[in-house]
């Protein structure tokens, strides 16, 4: 196989893992809603625990999480057989889950805002930038009651601290176009944080 089909092969395979909707799958067996029916129509944990309440949106972070490390790990493991010397393949298929999911193939492109997930990736990237954006993003959640806040925080750190950590140049450029698609995913919650119209975690 040539490293052009494998890059190809890995993005697929990324995009398609990341485009299943867990949320919108628990949601629906546990209650035949459409969680896109709800709330800010995301199939996002936060959206979820509109319907199904505080456990079963951490089960879907983590969940979600775990969706988002996956390709990546995959991609990690195969790249040594490729002679990835520029690493490429990890962040490729990083960028290929976060986009499964906020623009999934099995829902019509209609998903959530890849926080979870992209977490989910940066930890399969680098443990310790993945768990310190992690309690970022608990610490201003707590402190603020806002999930979205905390998210464009803790994102927004994410390229900082693969820096910090000293990992490869791809996975510092991955998270800060990462971060970036991210917040803009949030654009409606920036504009509802500025008019002191956003929902509160209570």
């Amino acid at each position: 196989m040539s490293y052009i089909l494998y890059l190809i092969l890995i993005a697929i395979v990324a995009y398609l893992i990341g485009s299943i909707p867990t949320g919108y799958i628990i949601v629906k067996l546990k209650t035949g809603q459409d969680i896109r029916e709800v709330g800010s129509g995301s199939t996002g944990a936060t959206n979820v625990k509109r319907v199904l309440g505080k456990v079963w949106f951490f089960i879907v972070m983590i969940l979600d999480a775990i969706k988002g490390a996956l390709p990546v790990v995959l991609a990690a493991y195969l790249s040594s057989k490729f002679g990835d010397a520029h690493r490429i393949a990890p962040p490729l298929a990083a960028t290929c889950v976060i986009i499964g999911h906020s623009k999934p193939l099995f829902l019509g492109f209609r998903g959530g805002k890849s926080v979870a997930s992209g977490v989910g990736t940066i930890i399969a990237l680098c443990p310790l930038a993945g768990v310190s954006i992690a309690v970022i993003w608990a610490i201003i959640t707590y402190i603020s009651k806002y999930v979205s806040l905390g998210s464009i925080i803790a994102v927004s750190c994410a390229p900082f601290l693969m820096y910090a950590f000293k990992q490869p140049i791809s996975y510092v450029i991955y998270c800060a176009l990462g971060a970036l698609y991210i917040i803009y995913l949030h654009r409606e919650n920036i504009k509802r944080l500025i008019k002191g119209e956003e929902n509160k975690v209570r």
